[in-house]
């Protein structure tokens, strides 16, 4: 795969950033962040953006929110113990879903940057994203 357009790795494009601490667990063989506990960490990136931006709390009763895709590109070595940033920013938004970008550094260097589109489900199948969420969703938007 190839890598994300340089213009995806600056951080200063991204409106959110949070810091998740890896755990001596979370390490490979090799003493690195392995994949499974970076997806884990990617995916606690993710839910805490949408608490920030109010997307969970829009959700009517009935309705969810689902992962339709994922990638993840490593693009570095992540190692314990020091933190990792991940940089997240709404890169698009259609009618039912939405995609979420994220860069992810650790100590200035980039480690990793992924995509993951997200479905909001009701009982019959997708549903249109809450208008509470998509009235505001413009200061979580990837900066130009």
């Amino acid at each position: 795969m190839a890598k994300p357009d340089p213009a995806l790795l600056d951080p200063a494009r991204y409106p959110f950033t949070c810091r998740i601490e890896p755990r001596f667990g979370d390490l490979d063989v090799n003493l690195h962040i392995n994949n499974v506990a970076m997806a884990s960490m990617l995916e606690e990136s993710h839910v805490r953006l949408h608490r920030a931006s109010g997307y969970r709390q829009a959700l009517p009763a009935g309705v969810t929110t689902m992962v339709a895709s994922v990638t993840i590109e490593y693009l570095g070595e992540g190692a314990y113990p020091d933190p990792v940033d991940f940089h997240l920013a709404v890169s698009h938004v259609g009618r039912t879903s939405h995609e979420v970008v994220k860069l992810v550094m650790q100590n200035g260097r980039v480690i990793a940057f992924s995509r993951t589109v997200m479905v909001t489900v009701g009982p019959d199948g997708p549903v249109a994203i809450p208008p509470s969420f998509t009235k505001q969703v413009d200061r979580w938007m990837l900066r130009a």
